[in-house]
């Protein structure tokens, strides 16, 4: 496992609601789950669909990356209160940048998205959404999977349930 501590310093990290993104936070985040879910996933699917509105947005930039630039985030999270896609909280667009991966991005900017679950909706628990070729990852973040893989866009997922700690 990435030593976090020392590598997740090299990124910025940031949480706000739908309403207090900058224009350019809002680009940066929408252009990598595009460039990502879109593009990369090849999955020509509508991104948004208002649940953003109503969301808590986790998301990062390289230390180095100007923020104004145009460029995607480095990674980024939307947690979804509950009743929004589930009866529980749910985090889901989970997306890191190619160049930023495998440098224990997506494990810190889970670990904060979860802990703001935690904070904001204590003792219910945590269910997302996995692309089954990421069980593993969410396994190892204390997700247990909660049922048969599924086609969802195209993509096989599987729903995945974390209990409160």
């Amino acid at each position: 496992m990435p030593n976090l501590s020392k590598r997740a310093s090299s990124f910025n990290f940031f949480t706000s609601l739908w309403g207090d993104l900058t224009r350019d936070e809002l680009h940066a985040i929408m252009r990598l789950r595009i460039d990502v879910f879109v593009v990369e996933q090849d999955c020509p699917y509508p991104e948004l669909d208002g649940k953003d509105l109503k969301s808590i947005h986790v998301y990062a930039f390289k230390s180095d990356d100007d923020e104004t630039s145009g460029d995607a985030a480095a990674a980024t999270v939307r947690i979804c209160a509950p009743g929004l896609s589930y009866s529980e909280p749910s985090i889901g667009r989970v997306a890191t940048r190619p160049d930023c991966r495998g440098v224990g991005l997506g494990i810190e900017i889970m670990n904060r998205a979860i802990a703001e679950c935690d904070k904001h909706y204590p003792d219910l628990g945590i269910r997302i959404s996995a692309q089954c070729y990421l069980e593993k990852f969410y396994a190892d973040l204390g997700f247990k999977s909660t049922g048969e893989a599924y086609l969802e866009d195209g993509i096989p997922h599987i729903q995945m349930f974390r209990a409160s700690r």
